[in-house]
């Protein structure tokens, strides 16, 4: 359900796709010095663009440096790191280990209930640091698994109240976002949150726009598995998703960020839709493949 917010590198400049690769990177030494490999492969881009985000609006002192990895083993990389890192890094972790849980008590998910054990004992610790934001994710997660199981239950009743259902749903999982996005109770934390809140929606709507067919065929829940054979159906999920980037964005827009505006720009309101891109070309296309 990760990797929808991502950047549109074609109109990004040169100097511009160096400093995003320098958070991502450094992102993802924070979570293997904490959390050692098990962490650092629960490396997303959307935390990537919290790092970002939270950086350039609190500014804190940021250390500049370079390393190397598996993936760059010959030259190294430019990484910077901050408080902020450190935040995401835990955050990036806690909610993989519940959403691991989630997946293995829902769908039986034995990967999921593996990376969740491993991770279990580092999560004691962060339920410990964050207990009140432990407890909200949790929360969260358990109810829109309800709501899920209660759908597959129920095809008719969710299909009847599709509008109201799936604005609940994606609504769940915009408030897990929301608690990510807010490090500390100030004057930004009313616009975090609903830039959080908004993102997060149209992250669940994308991602079961995505997987639709493939919900279907393996018999998993999907808010729009009773829709997507319906005339307009790809029309229709993209003047929802407009709509939520177009709150994101006017949130995004009310905060005092000058520093690497334009790297937040370009995801917000170009490298966003790259993803949707793909999967409405890919969606087209297997349509096309199944009329001949």
């Amino acid at each position: 359900m990760f990797g929808y917010i991502v950047m549109n590198k074609p109109e990004i400049k040169f100097k511009d796709f160096d400093l995003y690769r320098s958070f991502y990177c450094g992102l993802c030494r924070e979570l293997k010095s904490k959390y050692g490999i098990s962490g650092q492969i629960s490396l997303t881009y959307d935390m990537t663009f919290v790092v970002i985000l939270l950086s350039a609006l609190y500014e804190p002192p940021t250390q500049k440096g370079s390393t190397r990895c598996i993936i760059h083993p010959v030259c190294k990389q430019p990484v910077r790191r901050n408080t902020v890192t450190e935040y995401a890094a835990d955050m990036n972790v806690l909610l993989a280990y519940y959403k691991c849980r989630d997946d293995w008590e829902d769908e039986k998910k034995v990967t999921a209930l593996g990376y969740s054990k491993v991770l279990q004992g580092k999560v004691k610790k962060l339920d410990q640091k964050y207990p009140d934001k432990s407890r909200r994710i949790q929360k969260l997660l358990s109810e829109l698994s309800e709501m899920e199981k209660s759908g597959e239950k129920d095809i008719d009743k969710m299909a009847g109240r599709f509008g109201k259902i799936m604005e609940v749903m994606a609504g769940l999982f915009g408030r897990i976002m929301s608690v990510l996005f807010v490090p500390k109770d100030d004057q930004w934390a009313a616009s975090l949150s609903r830039i959080g809140f908004f993102l997060g929606k149209f992250i669940y709507l994308l991602d079961a726009y995505d997987d639709v067919e493939e919900d279907i065929k393996n018999k998993n829940y999907n808010p729009f598995s009773e829709q997507y054979i319906i005339e307009g159906f790809d029309e229709q999920v993209r003047r929802i998703l407009i709509m939520m980037m177009a709150q994101t964005c006017r949130e995004f827009e009310k905060l005092p960020i000058l520093e690497n505006v334009e790297i937040l720009r370009n995801i917000l309101y170009s490298g966003v839709w790259v993803k949707y891109e793909m999967i409405h070309r890919k969606r087209t296309e297997t349509g096309e493949t199944k009329g001949k």
